[in-house]
């Protein structure tokens, strides 16, 4: 009579957490300030206001807006904030930066409402691979997060993990 296969990782008491589920769902769009310029060089405020006055921005309703500007130029602070007093009222979230800030920006905030509590004590496995990218801020951000809780943690697979956290063991008091 053959052994029963035993799954050692479900028994382990293992937690395993995939960065990948912490995704915020839903469109992201980047806000470039380039076709704005004049000569590619300079913002020309006067033109730029009329722009944003006149710009459709209900193709921003419910999105994630990151603005930026995708090629190297001196654009004034203003520039943005105003780009934001009309992005603001539509999208779900602004941010200043990049496609991949914008990204950043929404895993921390899945990560800042985390309830720590819930993994005191806890073994737990940081999933490495995923099919969409995950921003490493956002695993630096869940280390902290967890490391302060937690009994022990991993990153990796449950069958082959890289241990990075174990508390210390509290010394036995033999009075």
């Amino acid at each position: 009579m053959e052994e029963p296969i035993i799954n050692r990782v479900n028994q382990s008491g293992l937690i395993q957490l995939d960065l990948e589920t912490m995704r915020v769902p839903g469109e992201r769009i980047f806000f470039d300030l380039a076709p704005r310029l004049f000569m590619g060089l300079a913002l020309k405020e006067k033109d730029y206001r009329e722009f944003l006055a006149a710009h459709d921005w209900s193709a921003y309703q419910d999105k994630y807006v990151a603005i930026g500007c995708s090629v190297d130029a001196i654009i004034p602070t203003w520039a943005y904030m105003l780009a934001a007093t009309y992005l603001s009222p539509v999208a779900k979230l602004v941010v200043f930066g990049d496609r991949a800030e914008l990204e950043k920006t929404l895993y921390l905030s899945q990560i800042a409402s985390i309830n720590a509590s819930e993994y005191a004590g806890a073994r737990i496995v940081i999933k490495g691979c995923s099919k969409e990218a995950v921003p490493t801020e956002a695993y630096v951000a869940l280390m902290q997060k967890l490391q302060p809780v937690a009994k022990s943690v991993f990153y990796g697979e449950p069958c082959s993990t890289v241990p990075l956290f174990k508390k210390p063991a509290q010394p036995k008091n033999n009075l």
